[in-house]
């Protein structure tokens, strides 16, 4: 397959200008440019190498061809059935089960999305590795975005500062919310015990979550969240916060007397494509565990 490589066609405006700073205009970084020009990328003016103290002139076409990507060699590429919602040249949107990490870590060194991820890479031919903007916890269900290209993932990695990444959660938890909707607005830092779990502390990082009840349940409350900042564990801290920690969440106090994992789905899933100029959105349905949850609950409700 081709290198991932970026077109521009050069107009008035930018005529006169040196090619560094028309680069760092659009998005392409100094880290960028010294693994173009180190590790086998090129600068192309109407097909001939230039430098980034070319000078621009309207109506040339600019190509910047980036460098091959290389694998990590610990993470090998499986076969795995994926649920691919969206996919172009630059990005993917994958409906990613509970049960499944998202990257290799030291207790799940493959079977991982990423790992299978790397294979359909390889069946297109694609020289990439694997880049996740949207990471989810192995229990939690639902989207992912994923750049296919280092450089995707910088520029959506800004637009996700601008909040131009959007991701909205459905959730069931604990007890009932007597609040129609309402914003959970507490710094989240490590649990100064733990390595793994995670609180509200004052000297924690910023973390914003919106809510809203869709239904209340006997003993639960199924509420949609959506996330300003993206903190770990985000939503499941702050709901425990709350004193509605998730169904099934052991680790934050919530019971898997009703669920086997923690009852969170990232259900709809809207970002600004960088190349494309505008907005995607993607939605995956609740899984099984959840729904089975919530029509026992609603039994119960309708039997007392």
């Amino acid at each position: 397959m081709p290198p991932f490589t970026m077109t521009f066609s050069i107009d008035e405006q930018h005529d006169g200008k040196l090619l560094r700073q028309f680069l760092q205009e659009n998005g392409i970084s100094r880290t960028a440019l010294t693994d173009i020009k180190f590790h086998g990328g090129a600068l192309l003016v109407d097909g001939r190498p230039v430098t980034v103290r070319h000078v621009l002139r309207a109506g040339e076409t600019l190509s910047v061809v980036f460098p091959p990507e290389r694998t990590s060699d610990w993470m090998d590429a499986e076969a795995m059935p994926l649920d691919i919602l969206y996919e172009d040249d630059y990005v993917l949107v994958v409906n990613k089960p509970a049960g499944l990490a998202t990257i290799p870590s030291r207790h799940h060194p493959g079977g991982t999305l990423a790992n299978g991820l790397l294979h359909h890479y390889r069946k297109q031919q694609l020289d990439s590795t694997v880049h996740i903007v949207t990471r989810l916890d192995r229990d939690t269900s639902g989207l992912v975005l994923v750049a296919k290209h280092r450089h995707v993932h910088h520029l959506l990695s800004a637009l996700q500062q601008k909040g131009h990444v959007v991701r909205t959660y459905e959730a069931i938890c604990h007890g009932v919310i007597v609040e129609d909707e309402g914003t959970i607005d507490a710094p989240i830092g490590r649990q100064s015990d733990s390595i793994i779990a995670r609180e509200v502390r004052e000297d924690g990082k910023p973390a914003v979550t919106h809510f809203r009840v869709l239904e209340r349940l006997y003993g639960y409350t199924y509420v949609s969240l959506r996330l300003e900042t993206g903190r770990t564990h985000q939503i499941r801290v702050h709901l425990a916060y709350l004193g509605h920690p998730l169904a099934g969440d052991e680790l934050y106090g919530g019971s898997r007397e009703m669920i086997g994992r923690q009852a969170l789905h990232s259900r709809q899933l809207s970002f600004f494509h960088p190349f494309a100029g505008r907005w995607y959105t993607c939605s995956a349905p609740l899984p099984d565990d959840m729904e089975l949850l919530i029509e026992a609950t609603r039994r119960r409700c309708a039997d007392d």
